[in-house]
C-alpha cells in the first residue's frame, strides 16, 4: 500500500526555515526544564515518600493539603489518581533534611488527627490480617477454642485473609457490607462491629527513596541516554559515514529536548519509566533517520551525476509513503495507550506519541539538511585536501 506515489516535494529547498522553526522549540523546551524548572521529578529520582490512598469517599484536596500543613510535612505534592470518583488520592511529600527516613508515618498520623479523630480499635482497613487473626482468636466469637485450639487459629487466619482479600479486591472498605464477599459467619461479623472499625482510607501503595538512591538513578538515568546516543552515532558512522551519523545524532537529540520540554510543560511525573520512554524513542528516531540514508547512500551509488540535494530529495520522496504508514499505525496503538493506559503509563505513551510525531519530522527536516551541511561545510574540505595530495604526489 501506498499514499504518495511519484511525488517530488523539494523538502531540502525549505530546509534553513525549518531548520530555525526546530530551534525555537528546542529554545522552548530547554527554557521549560532548565530555566523555570517545571519538569516534576517523580521520587525514583527527587527522593522522597509517595503514597497512594484509597478514602472511604471523596475528600477535597485542600482540606488534605491543610492537614499536611499542620503536620508541618513541607511541601507536599497531592493529587487525584485514577478515575474520577474513584477516591484515590496521590501524596508525595519530599525528602527531610539530612534524613534518609521517609515521611509515611507522619503523613498516615496527619490524616488519622484529621480524618479518625476519636476512633480507636482495629481498622480494617489498615490493619495486618495476623493483628485481625490474634483479634478474632481472643475473642472467639464462634467458640472454636473449647474444641480445638489449633484449628481456631488455623480458621480465624482463614477468615483475616479474606478479610484482607475483599479489601484488596474493594480498595478500601466503605462500611461493614462490603465485607458480605468475604463469607464471615454472621457471630464473626459482630464481633468485627463490636471490637473493630471502618477508617476512613486505606493505603494502596507505598514508595520511598533516600536522597543517595535518588542521585544514582539520576546519574545512571542520564548515563543511559548519553550513551545510547554515541552508540546511534558510532553504529550509523560504521554503517554509511559520518556526515549522516552527525544528521541523525543532531535529530535524535532533537527529538529529545522538544519532547522533553512539552513532557516538562504538561506537568506529568518523570521517573523510571519515562527514562524508558524516552530511550524508546532514541531507537525509533534513529531507525526513521537510517531508512532514509540508506536510501540516500542507495541512490548514490546509483547515480553520481546527482548533487547530494537532489539525491535527498529523491530519497525522502522515495520513503514518504513508509515514514507515513508506519508512523500513522504507531500512533494509533499509542494513542490508546494514551487514552486508556492509565496514570501510570500515561507520561510513557505521551513521550512515545510526540516523539513520533516530531521524529518523522525530523528525519526530513533535522537529520537530512545537518547531514547536507556537514557535507557543504567539511566534505569540501576533505575533497579539496585529497585532490591536492593527488596533485603534490
Amino acid at each position: 500500500m501506498q499514499f504518495f506515489r511519484n511525488t517530488r516535494f523539494q523538502f531540502m529547498k525549505y530546509r534553513r526555515f525549518f531548520v530555525v522553526v526546530s530551534a525555537v522549540f528546542i529554545l522552548v523546551g530547554i527554557f521549560a526544564v532548565f530555566v523555570h524548572g517545571q519538569l516534576n521529578l517523580g521520587i525514583d529520582f527527587a527522593g522522597g515518600t509517595q503514597l497512594t490512598l484509597k478514602f472511604r469517599q471523596e475528600t477535597e484536596i485542600d482540606r488534605l493539603r491543610g492537614l499536611m500543613n499542620d503536620a508541618g510535612l513541607g511541601d507536599v505534592l497531592i493529587q487525584r489518581f485514577g478515575e474520577a470518583g474513584s477516591g484515590e488520592v496521590l501524596i508525595k511529600a519530599p525528602l527531610a533534611a539530612d534524613s534518609e527516613e521517609g515521611s509515611r508515618q507522619a503523613i498516615v498520623d496527619a490524616l488519622d488527627r484529621g480524618l479518625n479523630a476519636g476512633v480507636s480499635g482495629f481498622d480494617v482497613n489498615r490493619g495486618g490480617a495476623d493483628a485481625l487473626a490474634e483479634l478474632l482468636l481472643e475473642r472467639d466469637p464462634e467458640g472454636l477454642l473449647a474444641t480445638d485450639e489449633a484449628a481456631a487459629d488455623e480458621h480465624y487466619r482463614e477468615v483475616a485473609q479474606a478479610v484482607r482479600m475483599a479489601r484488596r479486591d474493594l480498595g478500601v472498605i466503605a462500611d461493614w457490607s462490603d465485607l458480605d464477599s468475604a463469607g464471615l459467619a454472621p457471630a464473626t461479623l459482630a464481633a468485627l462491629q463490636d471490637n473493630a472499625v471502618v477508617g476512613e482510607f486505606a493505603i494502596l501503595g507505598t514508595a520511598n527513596v533516600g536522597p543517595q538512591i535518588g542521585a544514582e538513578l539520576r546519574r545512571k538515568g542520564i548515563y543511559a541516554v548519553v550513551l545510547s546516543l554515541l552508540g546511534m552515532l558510532a553504529y550509523i558512522w560504521f554503517r554509511f559515514e559520518l556526515r549522516f551519523g552527525i544528521g541523525a545524532l543532531v535529530a535524535v537529540v532533537h527529538d529529545i529536548l522538544i519532547t522533553l520540554g512539552l513532557f516538562a510543560l504538561t506537568g506529568l511525573e518523570f521517573n523510571l519509566t519515562t527514562v524508558a520512554g524516552f530511550l524508546t524513542l532514541v531507537g525509533y528516531s534513529v531507525n526513521d533517520s537510517v531508512v532514509v540514508f540508506d536510501r540516500v547512500r542507495e541512490n548514490l551509488r546509483r547515480s553520481r551525476s546527482r548533487s547530494l540535494e537532489e539525491t535527498m530529495n529523491l530519497s525522502l520522496n522515495q520513503t514518504l509513503s513508509r515514514t507515513v504508514l508506519t508512523s500513522g499505525t504507531t500512533l494509533l496503538a499509542l494513542g490508546c495507550l494514551l487514552v486508556f493506559g492509565g496514570d501510570v503509563l500515561r507520561g510513557f505513551a505521551f513521550i512515545l506519541t510526540v516523539g513520533i510525531v516530531v521524529g518523522t519530522y525530523s528525519s526530513i527536516y533535522v537529520a537530512s539538511p545537518f547531514a547536507l551541511m556537514w557535507e557543504s561545510v567539511f566534505g569540501k574540505k576533505a575533497r579539496l585536501a585529497r585532490r591536492e595530495a593527488k596533485a603534490s604526489s
